[in-house]
Protein backbone atom coordinates (compact mmCIF):
# COMPACT_ATOMS: atom_id res chain seq x y z
CA UNK A 1 0.00 0.00 0.00
CA UNK A 2 1.18 3.39 -0.95
CA UNK A 3 2.04 5.72 2.47
CA UNK A 4 -0.56 8.76 3.01
CA UNK A 5 2.23 11.13 1.56
CA UNK A 6 2.90 9.52 -1.62
CA UNK A 7 -1.10 9.00 -2.10
CA UNK A 8 -1.24 13.26 -1.41
CA UNK A 9 1.81 13.29 -3.95
CA UNK A 10 -0.29 11.46 -6.32
CA UNK A 11 -2.97 13.40 -6.01
CA UNK A 12 -1.45 16.79 -6.38
CA UNK A 13 -0.18 15.47 -9.66
CA UNK A 14 -2.91 14.25 -11.23
CA UNK A 15 -4.95 18.01 -10.40
CA UNK A 16 -2.05 19.72 -12.06
CA UNK A 17 -2.66 17.58 -15.09
CA UNK A 18 -6.60 17.75 -15.10
CA UNK A 19 -6.19 21.76 -14.63
CA UNK A 20 -7.99 21.35 -10.95
CA UNK A 21 -7.61 21.60 -7.35
CA UNK A 22 -7.44 18.85 -5.17
CA UNK A 23 -8.65 19.22 -1.55
CA UNK A 24 -7.61 16.49 0.93
CA UNK A 25 -10.21 15.01 3.07
CA UNK A 26 -9.02 15.93 6.28
CA UNK A 27 -9.82 19.52 5.06
CA UNK A 28 -12.92 19.43 3.84
CA UNK A 29 -16.27 21.16 5.23
CA UNK A 30 -19.61 20.52 6.71
CA UNK A 31 -22.55 22.12 4.93
CA UNK A 32 -26.31 21.95 5.13
CA UNK A 33 -28.51 22.86 2.85
CA UNK A 34 -31.33 24.51 4.76
CA UNK A 35 -34.54 24.45 2.12
CA UNK A 36 -33.85 22.51 -1.21
CA UNK A 37 -37.67 22.76 -2.17
CA UNK A 38 -36.69 26.16 -3.31
CA UNK A 39 -35.35 24.45 -6.07
CA UNK A 40 -36.88 21.93 -8.78
CA UNK A 41 -37.22 18.39 -7.37
CA UNK A 42 -35.74 17.44 -11.12
CA UNK A 43 -32.89 19.22 -11.11
CA UNK A 44 -29.62 17.14 -9.99
CA UNK A 45 -28.07 20.14 -7.13
CA UNK A 46 -24.31 18.29 -6.74
CA UNK A 47 -22.61 19.11 -3.40
CA UNK A 48 -19.91 21.92 -4.24
CA UNK A 49 -16.63 20.55 -4.05
CA UNK A 50 -14.86 20.65 -0.70
CA UNK A 51 -17.81 19.55 1.37
CA UNK A 52 -17.59 16.08 3.06
CA UNK A 53 -20.43 16.06 5.50
CA UNK A 54 -23.85 17.23 3.46
CA UNK A 55 -27.36 17.28 5.06
CA UNK A 56 -30.40 18.74 2.94
CA UNK A 57 -33.70 19.54 4.23
CA UNK A 58 -36.64 19.86 1.91
CA UNK A 59 -37.94 23.48 3.97
CA UNK A 60 -37.07 24.72 7.14
CA UNK A 61 -38.95 26.92 8.98
CA UNK A 62 -37.68 30.36 11.11
CA UNK A 63 -38.11 28.45 14.75
CA UNK A 64 -34.69 29.51 15.74
CA UNK A 65 -34.32 26.11 18.31
CA UNK A 66 -34.94 24.33 14.40
CA UNK A 67 -32.18 26.22 12.35
CA UNK A 68 -29.84 25.77 15.46
CA UNK A 69 -30.42 21.91 15.29
CA UNK A 70 -29.51 21.71 11.87
CA UNK A 71 -26.87 24.16 11.27
CA UNK A 72 -25.00 23.33 15.13
CA UNK A 73 -22.05 21.69 13.35
CA UNK A 74 -21.85 22.79 9.86
CA UNK A 75 -19.16 25.30 8.73
CA UNK A 76 -21.50 26.57 5.89
CA UNK A 77 -25.06 27.13 5.32
CA UNK A 78 -26.53 27.14 2.12
CA UNK A 79 -30.12 28.72 2.20
CA UNK A 80 -32.61 30.80 0.19
CA UNK A 81 -35.45 32.65 2.91
CA UNK A 82 -34.21 30.97 5.92
CA UNK A 83 -33.94 34.23 8.75
CA UNK A 84 -30.32 33.80 9.60
CA UNK A 85 -30.61 36.22 13.04
CA UNK A 86 -28.25 37.51 15.27
CA UNK A 87 -29.68 35.31 18.18
CA UNK A 88 -29.10 32.20 15.53
CA UNK A 89 -25.96 33.39 14.40
CA UNK A 90 -24.54 33.60 17.57
CA UNK A 91 -25.15 30.06 18.40
CA UNK A 92 -23.58 28.39 15.51
CA UNK A 93 -19.44 28.42 16.41
CA UNK A 94 -18.77 26.57 13.97
CA UNK A 95 -20.18 28.43 11.04
CA UNK A 96 -18.03 30.32 8.52
CA UNK A 97 -20.14 30.82 5.45
CA UNK A 98 -23.55 32.16 4.32
CA UNK A 99 -23.91 31.03 1.36
CA UNK A 100 -27.24 31.94 -0.14
CA UNK A 101 -29.21 31.03 -3.02
CA UNK A 102 -30.74 34.49 -4.01
CA UNK A 103 -29.18 37.90 -5.09
CA UNK A 104 -31.18 39.46 -2.04
CA UNK A 105 -29.50 39.32 1.60
CA UNK A 106 -32.83 41.03 3.81
CA UNK A 107 -33.58 37.66 5.90
CA UNK A 108 -29.25 37.53 7.05
CA UNK A 109 -27.91 40.10 10.04
CA UNK A 110 -24.85 41.32 8.31
CA UNK A 111 -23.74 42.94 10.77
CA UNK A 112 -24.04 40.16 13.10
CA UNK A 113 -21.89 38.12 10.20
CA UNK A 114 -19.14 41.11 10.20
CA UNK A 115 -19.19 41.20 14.25
CA UNK A 116 -19.09 37.17 14.25
CA UNK A 117 -16.61 36.64 11.48
CA UNK A 118 -19.01 34.82 9.40
CA UNK A 119 -19.12 35.17 5.38
CA UNK A 120 -22.13 36.50 3.46
CA UNK A 121 -22.06 35.48 -0.41
CA UNK A 122 -24.80 35.77 -2.61
CA UNK A 123 -25.63 34.98 -6.34
CA UNK A 124 -25.97 37.70 -8.76
CA UNK A 125 -26.32 37.21 -12.75
CA UNK A 126 -28.48 33.99 -12.56
CA UNK A 127 -31.29 35.34 -13.73
CA UNK A 128 -30.53 38.04 -16.34
CA UNK A 129 -32.49 36.10 -18.61
CA UNK A 130 -35.65 34.58 -16.77
CA UNK A 131 -36.64 37.94 -14.91
CA UNK A 132 -36.92 40.09 -17.93
CA UNK A 133 -38.51 37.49 -20.13
CA UNK A 134 -40.99 37.21 -17.07
CA UNK A 135 -41.58 40.55 -16.74
CA UNK A 136 -42.42 41.07 -20.29
CA UNK A 137 -44.86 38.18 -20.12
CA UNK A 138 -46.73 39.85 -17.39
CA UNK A 139 -46.11 43.23 -19.54
CA UNK A 140 -47.67 41.32 -22.71
CA UNK A 141 -50.95 39.80 -20.67
CA UNK A 142 -51.74 42.68 -18.60
CA UNK A 143 -51.40 44.93 -21.62
CA UNK A 144 -53.46 42.42 -24.00
CA UNK A 145 -55.64 41.38 -21.08
CA UNK A 146 -54.50 37.75 -21.54
CA UNK A 147 -55.50 36.17 -18.92
CA UNK A 148 -59.29 37.34 -18.96
CA UNK A 149 -59.74 36.12 -22.77
CA UNK A 150 -58.17 32.76 -21.87
CA UNK A 151 -60.99 32.51 -18.83
CA UNK A 152 -63.60 33.68 -21.33
CA UNK A 153 -62.61 30.31 -23.63
CA UNK A 154 -61.98 28.26 -20.44
CA UNK A 155 -65.57 28.85 -19.12
CA UNK A 156 -67.80 28.66 -22.52
CA UNK A 157 -68.31 32.67 -22.60
CA UNK A 158 -67.07 33.14 -26.38
CA UNK A 159 -68.87 30.41 -27.61
CA UNK A 160 -72.23 31.01 -25.55
CA UNK A 161 -72.07 34.84 -27.21
CA UNK A 162 -71.58 33.00 -30.34
CA UNK A 163 -69.31 36.00 -32.09
CA UNK A 164 -66.40 35.09 -34.12
CA UNK A 165 -64.18 36.97 -31.76
CA UNK A 166 -64.15 38.77 -28.57
CA UNK A 167 -63.24 42.42 -28.00
CA UNK A 168 -64.86 43.62 -24.42
CA UNK A 169 -61.82 44.20 -23.01
CA UNK A 170 -59.58 47.21 -24.98
CA UNK A 171 -56.30 45.24 -26.43
CA UNK A 172 -53.09 47.49 -26.44
CA UNK A 173 -50.10 47.14 -28.39
CA UNK A 174 -46.37 47.95 -26.89
CA UNK A 175 -45.06 49.51 -30.01
CA UNK A 176 -45.05 52.92 -29.53
CA UNK A 177 -45.72 53.26 -25.88
CA UNK A 178 -43.29 54.60 -23.23
CA UNK A 179 -41.80 52.45 -20.83
CA UNK A 180 -40.45 53.61 -17.56
CA UNK A 181 -37.89 51.69 -15.90
CA UNK A 182 -36.99 52.15 -12.48
CA UNK A 183 -33.62 50.26 -11.54
CA UNK A 184 -30.60 50.82 -14.05
CA UNK A 185 -28.74 47.08 -13.49
CA UNK A 186 -28.21 44.26 -15.74
CA UNK A 187 -31.87 43.35 -15.17
CA UNK A 188 -33.32 46.82 -16.31
CA UNK A 189 -30.86 47.03 -19.11
CA UNK A 190 -32.21 43.58 -20.78
CA UNK A 191 -35.69 45.10 -20.18
CA UNK A 192 -34.68 48.09 -22.09
CA UNK A 193 -33.32 46.04 -24.64
CA UNK A 194 -36.52 43.76 -25.33
CA UNK A 195 -38.57 47.19 -25.03
CA UNK A 196 -36.41 48.93 -27.39
CA UNK A 197 -37.40 45.55 -30.06
CA UNK A 198 -40.95 45.97 -29.21
CA UNK A 199 -40.61 49.56 -30.45
CA UNK A 200 -41.07 51.27 -27.38
CA UNK A 201 -39.19 54.50 -25.98
CA UNK A 202 -37.34 53.78 -23.09
CA UNK A 203 -36.73 56.30 -20.27
CA UNK A 204 -34.72 55.20 -17.13
CA UNK A 205 -35.49 57.07 -13.90
CA UNK A 206 -33.08 59.28 -11.33
CA UNK A 207 -33.10 58.06 -8.02
CA UNK A 208 -36.14 60.23 -6.33
CA UNK A 209 -35.47 63.72 -5.49
CA UNK A 210 -32.24 63.71 -7.55
CA UNK A 211 -31.00 65.82 -10.43
CA UNK A 212 -30.73 63.35 -13.44
CA UNK A 213 -26.36 62.12 -13.28
CA UNK A 214 -26.47 61.80 -17.24
CA UNK A 215 -28.28 61.75 -19.98
CA UNK A 216 -29.11 58.24 -19.60
CA UNK A 217 -31.11 59.30 -16.96
CA UNK A 218 -35.00 60.71 -16.77
CA UNK A 219 -35.82 62.43 -13.51
CA UNK A 220 -38.08 60.96 -11.31
CA UNK A 221 -40.98 62.56 -11.88
CA UNK A 222 -41.21 63.11 -15.20
CA UNK A 223 -40.86 59.64 -15.72
CA UNK A 224 -43.60 58.88 -13.23
CA UNK A 225 -45.69 61.63 -15.73
CA UNK A 226 -44.45 60.26 -19.04
CA UNK A 227 -44.76 56.88 -18.85
CA UNK A 228 -47.62 54.14 -20.40
CA UNK A 229 -45.46 51.47 -18.38
CA UNK A 230 -43.52 51.77 -15.27
CA UNK A 231 -41.65 48.52 -14.30
CA UNK A 232 -40.04 48.07 -10.97
CA UNK A 233 -36.43 46.68 -10.92
CA UNK A 234 -34.66 48.51 -8.11
CA UNK A 235 -33.52 46.74 -4.68
CA UNK A 236 -35.61 47.20 -1.62
CA UNK A 237 -33.99 49.90 0.51
CA UNK A 238 -35.49 52.45 3.20
CA UNK A 239 -35.05 54.65 0.01
CA UNK A 240 -37.28 52.24 -2.22
CA UNK A 241 -39.87 51.22 0.62
CA UNK A 242 -43.44 51.89 -0.74
CA UNK A 243 -41.63 54.15 -3.57
CA UNK A 244 -44.91 53.56 -5.38
CA UNK A 245 -47.51 55.01 -3.19
CA UNK A 246 -50.40 57.51 -3.10
CA UNK A 247 -48.94 60.41 -3.41
CA UNK A 248 -46.62 58.62 -6.48
CA UNK A 249 -48.98 57.42 -8.11
CA UNK A 250 -51.41 60.78 -8.04
CA UNK A 251 -47.92 61.96 -10.42
CA UNK A 252 -49.07 59.46 -13.11
CA UNK A 253 -50.69 61.01 -15.31
CA UNK A 254 -51.04 58.51 -18.55
CA UNK A 255 -52.76 55.83 -15.57
CA UNK A 256 -49.92 53.78 -16.59
CA UNK A 257 -49.98 49.75 -16.44
CA UNK A 258 -47.77 48.78 -13.37
CA UNK A 259 -45.21 46.12 -13.19
CA UNK A 260 -43.42 44.52 -10.07
CA UNK A 261 -40.32 42.05 -10.19
CA UNK A 262 -38.53 43.83 -7.88
CA UNK A 263 -39.37 42.94 -3.70
CA UNK A 264 -43.16 43.27 -2.90
CA UNK A 265 -42.39 45.92 -0.27
CA UNK A 266 -41.08 48.60 -3.22
CA UNK A 267 -44.92 48.79 -3.51
CA UNK A 268 -47.56 50.13 -0.97
CA UNK A 269 -50.51 47.09 -1.89
CA UNK A 270 -53.21 49.31 -0.69
CA UNK A 271 -52.44 52.51 -2.58
CA UNK A 272 -52.13 50.21 -5.86
CA UNK A 273 -55.47 47.91 -5.33
CA UNK A 274 -57.04 51.18 -5.02
CA UNK A 275 -55.71 52.73 -7.70
CA UNK A 276 -56.36 50.02 -10.10
CA UNK A 277 -60.08 50.02 -8.72
CA UNK A 278 -60.64 53.87 -9.35
CA UNK A 279 -59.02 53.82 -12.66
CA UNK A 280 -55.51 55.73 -12.05
CA UNK A 281 -53.35 52.65 -13.05
CA UNK A 282 -54.81 51.00 -15.78
CA UNK A 283 -53.84 47.54 -14.74
CA UNK A 284 -50.67 45.95 -12.44
CA UNK A 285 -48.89 42.90 -12.99
CA UNK A 286 -46.74 41.20 -10.11
CA UNK A 287 -44.55 38.61 -9.09
CA UNK A 288 -43.59 39.65 -5.35
CA UNK A 289 -45.62 40.90 -2.47
CA UNK A 290 -44.98 41.95 0.87
CA UNK A 291 -45.85 38.98 2.51
CA UNK A 292 -45.15 35.62 0.27
CA UNK A 293 -47.20 33.49 -0.13
CA UNK A 294 -50.32 36.30 -0.50
CA UNK A 295 -51.74 36.86 2.68
CA UNK A 296 -55.50 36.03 3.18
CA UNK A 297 -56.51 39.42 3.94
CA UNK A 298 -53.93 41.20 1.05
CA UNK A 299 -55.74 44.06 -0.47
CA UNK A 300 -54.75 42.57 -4.05
CA UNK A 301 -57.17 40.29 -3.44
CA UNK A 302 -59.85 43.12 -4.22
CA UNK A 303 -58.43 43.26 -7.68
CA UNK A 304 -57.05 39.74 -8.56
CA UNK A 305 -60.47 39.33 -11.59
CA UNK A 306 -59.77 42.23 -12.60
CA UNK A 307 -59.05 41.79 -16.67
CA UNK A 308 -55.62 43.54 -16.35
CA UNK A 309 -53.87 42.37 -13.01
CA UNK A 310 -52.07 39.21 -13.42
CA UNK A 311 -50.20 37.93 -10.20
CA UNK A 312 -47.22 34.99 -9.81
CA UNK A 313 -45.99 33.20 -7.25
CA UNK A 314 -42.68 35.06 -7.01
CA UNK A 315 -41.16 32.42 -9.78
CA UNK A 316 -39.84 34.92 -12.70
CA UNK A 317 -36.18 34.05 -11.35
CA UNK A 318 -36.85 30.35 -11.88
CA UNK A 319 -36.25 29.33 -14.96
CA UNK A 320 -34.94 25.85 -15.72
CA UNK A 321 -31.71 27.62 -17.52
CA UNK A 322 -31.93 30.51 -14.22
CA UNK A 323 -31.91 27.60 -11.82
CA UNK A 324 -29.08 25.52 -12.65
CA UNK A 325 -26.61 28.66 -13.64
CA UNK A 326 -27.86 29.99 -10.38
CA UNK A 327 -26.33 26.53 -8.26
CA UNK A 328 -22.92 26.09 -10.49
CA UNK A 329 -22.49 30.07 -9.41
CA UNK A 330 -22.94 28.84 -6.35
CA UNK A 331 -20.87 25.63 -6.51
CA UNK A 332 -17.61 27.32 -7.69
CA UNK A 333 -18.03 30.28 -5.03
CA UNK A 334 -18.41 27.54 -2.34
CA UNK A 335 -15.49 25.55 -3.51
CA UNK A 336 -13.20 28.78 -3.89
CA UNK A 337 -14.69 29.79 -0.48
CA UNK A 338 -12.96 26.17 1.04
CA UNK A 339 -10.05 26.56 -0.79
CA UNK A 340 -8.84 29.49 0.64
CA UNK A 341 -9.85 28.72 4.13
CA UNK A 342 -8.24 24.60 4.50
Amino acid sequence: LLKIGKINTFFRKTAKIWGRPYLFMDNFMKAVFLDRATFLDSLTLLAPQGISDYRVFAMTNNDTETIISRAKDADIIITNKVRLSRDVLSQLPSLKLIQLTATGTDNVDKSACDELGIVLKNVAGYSVTAVPEHTFMLMLSVMRAGRYYHERVADNSWQQIGKFCLLDVPILDLAGQTLGIIGKGAIGERVAGIARAFGMNVLFAERQGQAPRNDSYTAFDEVLQRANVISLHCPLTPQTHYLINDATISQMTRKPILINVARGAVVDSLAVAKAVQDGRLSGYGSDVFEQEPLSADSPLLDIINHPRVLFTPHNAWGSVGAQQRLWDILSEQVSEFIKENI
